[in-house]
């Protein structure tokens, strides 16, 4: 059976709480008595899910020295998602989609963090390129806090193809951009949107920048040229929340 392990406090616990059924055991660092995790061991009691107390070690082991907190899921592979799925989604919304797309974002601490901010920010789906791009591996789960067992991640194809049929359905696309006339600040970002941020260092590619409907940049005011992506991804969502409850469309 293929599998995938899960690990961190905050993974760990939206797992079990939104889908249980894909945990086959938990293991736990021995001799830890915390409260975090004795809510863990708790609820996978209730779902009748073996807890395995085990060493350092060999958690270590498990997850390649990865930052694992004390705990490790190994479960069935979570639900994939595709470009069917998204515009399936999209016919289901009672408001405005806000959507997340991440053109070629590789670093999966990176996508982890631009998950929890879009997860934080009510972000209906976060949309990638499925080559080239960081996937949601164990480390951009845990990374995530939790935000990866909710919030769908949709990989696609062909994105330019993808923007294209977003827009035919309505919704605005805006690109950040650092070298954009207009400021993030400036921009509308109420109504059906997706705001789309590029890979570390290179931006947004060209194609994906001549889709956009705006393109817009963050105003610096430091010596700083540039954010890291995850930094400027919550940057650019949590003004659009702004906006929303301000004037919602």
């Amino acid at each position: 059976m293929k599998y995938e392990l899960v690990y961190g406090l905050h993974a760990v616990q939206a797992l079990l709480k939104s889908a249980p059924q894909r945990v086959l055991e938990i293991y736990v660092l021995q001799g830890r008595q915390d409260q975090r995790l004795q809510k863990i061991a708790h609820a996978a009691e209730l779902n009748q899910i073996h807890c395995n107390l085990v060493s350092r070690n060999k958690l270590d082991d498990m997850v390649s020295e990865e930052n694992h907190q004390g705990v490790v899921a190994r479960c069935t592979p979570g639900e994939t998602y595709d470009e069917a799925y998204l515009f399936s989604l999209l016919e289901t919304l009672d408001e405005p989609p806000f959507l997340l797309v991440l053109d070629g974002v590789t670093d999966p601490h990176n996508l982890g963090a631009c998950m929890r901010s879009a997860e934080a920010a009510g972000v209906h789906a976060v949309i990638a390129p499925k080559d080239k791009s960081a996937g949601l591996t164990p480390v951009a789960r845990k990374v995530a806090c939790g935000a990866a067992e909710v919030l769908p991640f949709i990989p696609v194809t062909n994105l330019a193809r993808t923007l294209k049929k977003l827009q035919e359905k309505g919704i605005w696309l805006f690109g950040a951009a650092g070298e954009a006339s207009q400021s993030l600040y400036q921009t509308r970002l109420t109504g059906p949107i997706a705001i789309l941020m590029g890979a570390e260092g290179d931006g947004l590619r060209r194609l994906t920048q001549e889709t956009c409907d705006q393109l817009m940049h963050i105003p610096m005011a430091g010596s700083v040229s540039s954010l890291n992506v995850s930094v400027a991804t919550g940057v650019c969502l949590f003004e659009a929340v702004r906006q929303r409850q301000v004037a919602p469309a």
